[in-house]
């Protein structure tokens, strides 16, 4: 679909049907995907999978990952085959989220932790949902300043890891919940407007958005565990 095909929003703040008919099945899918995550988590669990060794290993094998399936989702997204990668897509990001889960649950109030990271993103994206849709103007100027802020908390981060900071990969992991926070009112915002205009990738990135919030607080939560 074009993006002439946009009607603006009206002076009474309304959606225009395309966008309404977006949101909803971004929203729809972004639900559907949470199936296949917790089937993948609950199988990387149950076989203890730890990774592939070595940090910076783990690090290559996901961002290749993550590269190598929004390349295909997007050659994909005017298709079903879009919403079917995607899924394969959230199956593999549960499973490889299995080592943190795991993790976690060997703590004693493991469980508990689980909860409160997953309360805690809901809690974060129903607070975005709601600011975006108090935002009538576009902020796509936004995300070449998001896609700045990654590189330089990631570069941090991998500072921390290399030289044993832990107050460093502490603060990196709270600068990130903040940085995919604003993503994530940046992509409702998107949709909102008309910048997005298809609900295939509008999921993608969202899911990636609370996927890293989840995985932060979840770490955030461990690490300050009493256990």
């Amino acid at each position: 679909m074009n993006q002439q095909d946009i009607t603006p929003i009206d002076s009474a703040g309304t959606l225009s049907v395309t966008q309404n008919r977006v949101l909803r099945n971004t929203l729809v899918l972004l639900a559907i995907s949470l199936i296949p995550t917790v089937i993948g988590a609950s199988l990387g669990v149950s076989i203890g999978f730890q990774g592939f060794g070595k940090w910076w290993i783990n690090l290559m094998v996901l961002l290749a990952a993550v590269m190598g399936f929004s390349y295909a989702i997007h050659r994909t997204k005017d298709s079903a085959a879009g919403v079917a990668v995607l899924l394969v897509f959230t199956l593999f990001m549960g499973f490889w989220l299995s080592v943190l889960l795991g993790r976690i649950l060997s703590l004693k109030n493991g469980g508990t932790l689980i909860m409160y990271a997953f309360g805690g993103t809901a809690l974060i994206f129903a607070a975005m949902a709601v600011v975006a849709s108090s935002i009538k103007t576009s902020l796509s100027g936004m995300g070449k300043f998001l896609w700045i802020g990654f590189f330089v908390i990631l570069l941090a981060a991998i500072g921390g890891i290399v030289f044993q900071m832990p107050a460093l990969m502490i603060t990196c992991m709270v600068l990130f919940i903040g940085l995919f926070a604003a993503w994530t009112l940046y992509d409702l915002n998107q949709i909102i407007t008309g910048g997005e205009t298809n609900y295939i990738t509008a999921t993608l990135s969202i899911y990636i958005n609370l996927f890293n919030i989840f995985s932060n607080l979840l770490s955030l939560l461990g690490i300050t565990s009493s256990d």
